[in-house]
């Protein structure tokens, strides 16, 4: 598990919260709770490009299950406190999820739900797309190998 919580009781704590500062110190708190990331994984092979902060994805891909489809696994971090939360969001979404139910995820619609892409800063908006695509992108290749 990427962090304690699940998308859904992220959802939950969101819902809960009415105005952005209050969202905005919640996300802070979601990216604290990230495992520990090793240096050694601070690579330029793991770099997610397309981010104003220092961002690293490492994917891995899980034996397959009864139904024959790889999962993958995630860890991820940034060096800076908010984009560590949305990393945190964004892997609860994909964490354990099948490469097909990756593909198919609507991961934007998941922030702007709880409110965040509307108040994102436009590089903090590209830089979440750029996550998103990478881990889109480790899906599609997981996919082919199968």
């Amino acid at each position: 598990m990427v962090i304690e919580m699940s998308l859904e009781e992220i959802r939950s704590d969101f819902s809960v919260l009415d105005d952005w500062e209050d969202r905005y110190r919640y996300v802070i708190e979601l990216g604290r709770m990230l495992p520990p990331f090793d240096d050694a994984f601070k690579t330029e092979s793991t770099k997610v490009r397309g981010c104003a902060s220092q961002v690293w994805l490492v994917t891995s891909t899980l034996p397959p299950e009864a139904d024959g489809e790889p999962r993958l696994s995630f860890k991820g971090d940034s060096d800076a406190h908010i984009v560590r939360g949305l990393v945190a969001i964004l892997l609860s979404a994909v964490d354990g999820l099948t490469a097909r139910q990756i593909a198919a995820l609507d991961v934007t619609a998941i922030f702007a739900e709880l409110g965040l892409k509307d108040n994102l800063t436009p590089q903090r908006s590209n830089g979440l797309a750029s996550m998103i695509s990478r881990i889109k992108s480790d899906a599609a290749a997981a996919l082919a190998e199968t």
